[in-house]
């Protein structure tokens, strides 16, 4: 129920335009957002470089409704790349990019959002750096992974996100376990119907358990995405029964959540990569941080009081 309402505050502009306004909002989201510029971002990756960790930044924008929109989203990226590049970053820091913003949902949407991603990927390989193509909700998985598959005909290091509570989602870990997929398995952030998606936490647990053995038997690279303790041990222990070294795998967190155990992770030796949003379109994205599990919205409501008294 409380994902429900969730999910359709994200959706709501009335509420938006309410929340938005309020100081304490303002200060909260940054700890969760590294900031609306270039400069706000840059500055947070650099911090996450000098701590040993890297960063997969998204530029916040979805629901594209017109080519120029589309258009002005790969502009952004581009000069994003290219800031990326001077400040001598890409070792450290890739791209997430979500089609949608790339104008998936348009007439001939897959075609447009491939134009626009392969011009992105070229920017890319002059950078040095890698991409990885963000997963939204089940009616846009086959289109994001048709997508995909043809990416990687050219740029065969670009990953892609599967999704655990949907029920295909173990099929599709097996299909892209092969050798140079970079997959990125999470538990999944959308409101969906049990139709696709398993509704309960133990069933999702299940499944994620399920498609990430999948992905570790393989030869591709797992990206462990998740905050639950439990998924990160299975995936330590999966990975040793499996052969896999520390370094032929890695943990994904958000920014801002779970800070000590990613940085706990990283002097471990394991790979940690941080989900780094950025943008002015940051009302869906911290929406959807709060409904994608009950944990994150802890995190958030505790950080409202430090928010409050440091003004």
């Amino acid at each position: 129920m409380l994902r429900s309402i969730l999910l359709a505050m994200a959706r709501s502009e009335k509420l938006k335009a309410v929340v938005v306004k309020l100081p304490v909002t303002s200060k909260v989201v940054k700890r969760f957002v590294s900031g609306e510029t270039i400069d706000d971002c840059i500055a947070a990756v650099t911090k996450l470089k000098q701590q040993g960790r890297y960063a997969t930044i998204d530029y916040l924008g979805e629901d594209t409704t017109n080519l120029a929109q589309a258009e002005a989203s790969k502009a952004a990226c581009l000069v994003l790349i290219k800031r990326l590049k001077e400040a001598e970053l890409t070792t450290h820091v890739e791209m997430s990019i979500k089609l949608t913003a790339l104008g998936l949902g348009l007439e001939d949407g897959e075609e447009v959002a491939y134009r626009i991603a392969k011009e992105l990927c070229d920017a890319i390989v002059d950078a040095g750096t890698t991409l990885t193509v963000d997963m939204e909700d089940h009616t846009a998985t086959d289109k994001t992974l048709r997508v995909v598959d043809r990416l990687r005909e050219t740029y065969p290091w670009v990953g892609t996100v599967l999704q655990a509570y949907l029920h295909r989602t173990v099929a599709d870990a097996k299909r892209y376990a092969g050798v140079g997929s970079r997959i990125r398995l999470c538990k999944g952030a959308y409101s969906e119907p049990p139709e696709v998606a398993f509704q309960g936490a133990g069933e999702v647990n299940a499944a994620y358990i399920r498609a990430l053995r999948e992905l570790m038997r393989g030869e591709g690279r797992p990206m462990v995405a998740s905050h639950d303790p439990k998924m990160i041990q299975a995936a330590m222990e999966i990975a040793l029964r499996e052969g896999r070294s520390a370094d032929s795998f890695e943990f994904q967190m958000l920014y801002g959540i779970r800070v000590e155990e990613q940085q706990r992770l990283a002097n471990a030796g394991y790979k940690v990569t941080v989900y780094v949003p950025y943008g002015t379109d940051w009302w869906g994205y911290f929406v959807r941080r709060l409904a994608e599990r009950p944990a994150n919205l802890v995190f958030f409501l505790r950080a409202i009081p430090a928010a409050i008294f440091s003004r």
